[in-house]
């Protein structure tokens, strides 16, 4: 596209550059992941938890204060992916746990 081309944008109804349609989109892509603090998180990140969690299938119970180390996030605003021993594909909520 050139610079002559023009896109309607949804969000804000109204005619856009191509270029800032396109700028838009790339920052649009990028997934903020917050903690219950407020924290940003991001991959690789430990976490601790702040409720006692009880993991279904696995039949056991993650304790308040637990630390999840090396944290991967998802396309999801509020779940992470996490290892624990003993429990494979582990995926929580971003508003139960805290930034380390």
């Amino acid at each position: 596209m050139s610079d002559d081309d023009y896109v309607y944008d949804e969000a804000s109804g109204e005619w856009i550059s191509a270029t800032d349609a396109a700028a838009k989109q790339g920052a649009s892509d990028v997934v903020e992941v917050r903690d219950a603090v407020g924290n940003l998180l991001a991959d690789g990140d430990q976490v601790t938890l702040i409720k006692d969690l009880t993991v279904k299938g696995a039949g056991q119970t993650l304790k308040r204060g637990t630390l999840i180390k090396s944290i991967r996030l998802t396309g999801d605003s509020q779940e992470i992916d996490c290892r624990y021993e003993g429990i494979k594909g582990l995926v929580l909520r971003a508003e139960f746990v805290r930034k380390r």
